[in-house]
């Protein structure tokens, strides 16, 4: 008994923590969804609205359309972040010269803070100025104008965060690579497998709980995205680029209709739960697998 109340003694000052910034708050936005809530409005108290928020948020084009978005950006991130990251890695498993200064080169951007990112890219693509629209023009004859193009936009979007995340995708799958034992890939290369069954039926397995394992991670940080876009395009041109975390800030705070925010604050991250849940799934399927196996 004693050592169970010292064990909850150490553990009170982070379920304090948890409690004040993480319970509380979200039981506070659970109530405020339920409510009508404009403070600079004439009557600016709070008036019980039910589940008029969520109704209004189905049938909202715009928060629908910015779903789509959010799931798309995710994607395409996501999925480039995995790709380089996987070469990537396979390249620091080889010794080449300046490799360390390379790798030191290629964790760089997971120092810069995203508010910083998105001002970086900014500056890198303003026609005239930037020399990503000179490149561009110059190499492959495109006029690079993200303020003026929505598919222009989305994309730089999506490159800017390939850029920011790649090397934590790198370090992840390399940390997964390095703890691979070596008896299977030698049986088959005796048996005579090519390289590409090596990768299909050795390597991608073997390498699949920590593929799911990075996607899971990153697919949460692209789902509430905000800081880097707003500073790169503000959600434009028109909403081209306004992600769901872009449309609840211009909901809460330019429209200051918090009730409403709230309920798109929750549907939001129900569905990130959802998605995450399905990636958690399908992760713990496979550990169960290879654990039979």
């Amino acid at each position: 008994m004693r050592s169970q109340a010292t064990g909850w003694l150490l553990l009170a000052p982070t379920l304090l923590i948890l409690a004040v910034f993480g319970v509380l708050p979200f039981l506070y936005v659970l109530v405020v969804g339920f409510t009508s809530w404009n403070s600079f409005a004439l009557d600016p108290t709070p008036h019980f609205a039910g589940v008029e928020n969520y109704r209004r948020l189905v049938f909202d084009d715009q928060f629908l359309h910015s779903i789509w978005l959010t799931v798309k950006f995710g994607f395409w991130a996501v999925l480039s972040e995995v790709v380089l990251g996987y070469l990537l890695a396979q390249l620091l498993m080889r010794d080449f010269p300046l490799k360390g200064f390379f790798r030191t080169i290629h964790t760089l951007p997971l120092m810069v803070a995203p508010i910083a990112v998105g001002a970086t890219w900014r500056l890198l693509t303003v026609p005239g100025l930037g020399p990503l629209p000179y490149y561009f023009d110059h190499w492959f004859g495109i006029t690079l104008q993200i303020g003026r193009y929505p598919s222009q936009a989305f994309m730089t979007t999506v490159l800017m965060d390939v850029w920011h995340w790649t090397p934590l995708v790198t370090l992840t799958l390399l940390a997964a690579l390095s703890s691979m034992p070596k008896e299977p890939f030698e049986q088959g290369q005796i048996d005579g497998a090519s390289r590409f069954q090596i990768f299909w039926y050795i390597t991608l397995p073997l390498l699949r709980p920590a593929i799911l394992a990075t996607v899971f991670i990153r697919m949460m940080d692209a789902l509430r995205i905000v800081d880097e876009v707003w500073m790169l395009t503000g959600g434009g041109p028109g909403a081209a680029t306004r992600y769901i975390g872009l449309y609840i800030w211009r909901v809460v705070f330019p429209k200051t209709d918090y009730g409403f925010g709230s309920a798109a604050s929750l549907l939001t991250l129900y569905f990130t739960i959802v998605v995450c849940w399905l990636l958690y799934a399908g992760l713990m399927t496979r550990r169960g697998q290879d654990t039979q196996d």
